[in-house]
């Protein structure tokens, strides 16, 4: 038996009519979005691409890609963690308290990913058995869990003094950071497990009716816990990396890493209404808003038009996936 191939012509017209497609362009933006920011600060300044600026650039992405992974489990079953970065925020003053006490970085390493996902899996029972909605849950979250690393530290930052921590901030290979070795292996797992296991499979069918999942005998209360789950943990795992770029742990939640890890979500393409998306672009998008930011500041732009020029970019985002088919 022999096997015909598609003449070039018949292909050129394929990924003509591909091109047309608004999906397309949903699902590639954040890449796109990316090569275009890349050549247009080349040009307004060469030292953008410089190795020390592209290890910095890698270096800040790494939290914000980690979140993002988190995130798009929740977004992926059509949900929303707003107490994502006060999660990571009680888990750095936990992972703080734990090694100021003398219990070593292992010990330490496990309690903050431990304080992140107990974040999670309240917030996840709260909305599977509870039947609360996502938004008031993980807001109420996000002032609890902010609240309680202001007591837990009284206020004050946790400096955190360790030498396998600051050769984890300021080592790498060439240009590649540890940390962001450590982000792309976890995107990489979160790939797999996605499109690979049945549990992704799951979590994409939830997201895309949650009706439709359950006829099948998908057990969507469970799905909906265990992404919540998976979004505390990361959380306490970005947490750790937050730690160890700062050198201590601040009591003071920053809503920017909230903002951005949903934002490099809806970059990523990944659709706010559930069932549709994948890992790769969220962690483009989180590369672009980081090289956005750090391209902005080279050109001497006062941070202050930072977030507006990051809102712009996100709701044009958001704008585009209204025409996705």
């Amino acid at each position: 038996m022999t096997t015909t191939t598609a003449p070039p012509a018949s292909r050129g017209t394929a990924v003509a009519e591909r091109l047309r497609q608004p999906s397309f362009w949903v699902e590639w933006a954040s890449v796109l979005g990316l090569v275009v920011l890349v050549a247009i600060f080349t040009v307004l300044d060469p030292r953008f691409l410089s190795s020390g600026n592209i290890k910095t650039m890698l270096l800040a992405s790494a939290i914000l890609t980690i979140l993002a992974v988190g995130q798009s489990f929740v977004i992926l079953t059509a949900g929303i963690d707003l107490s994502i970065a006060s999660t990571m925020t009680l888990a750095a003053v936990a992972f703080g308290m734990a090694m100021t006490s003398g219990k070593g970085l292992f010990l330490s390493c496990i309690v903050a990913v431990l304080a992140g996902a107990a974040v999670g899996l309240v917030n996840g029972f709260l909305i599977a058995k509870g039947g609360i909605t996502d938004f008031i849950v993980t807001l109420g979250a996000l002032s609890a869990a902010s609240g309680l690393a202001l007591i837990l530290s009284d206020g004050r930052p946790i400096t955190v003094i360790s030498a396998p921590l600051f050769k984890l901030s300021a080592g790498g290979f060439g240009m590649i950071p540890y940390t962001f070795l450590i982000a792309l292996g976890v995107a990489v797992l979160a790939h797999l497990v996605l499109f690979s296991t049945p549990f992704g499979t799951h979590v994409l069918a939830t997201g895309g009716s949650v009706d439709a999942a359950q006829a099948t005998g998908v057990r969507t209360a469970r799905i909906k816990m265990a992404v919540y789950l998976i979004s505390g943990v990361l959380a306490g795992l970005a947490a750790i990396l937050l730690v160890a770029r700062v050198g201590s742990a601040e009591p003071a939640a920053n809503t920017t890493f909230l903002l951005n890890s949903v934002a490099a979500v809806v970059l990523g393409g990944v659709s706010l209404f559930g069932g549709k998306g994948s890992i790769k672009g969220p962690v483009f998008g989180a590369l672009l808003l980081t090289a956005l930011t750090n391209g902005l500041t080279l050109l001497g732009v006062s941070q202050f038009y930072q977030p507006l020029a990051v809102g712009i970019v996100v709701v044009g985002a958001a704008f585009l996936t209204r025409f996705e088919t």
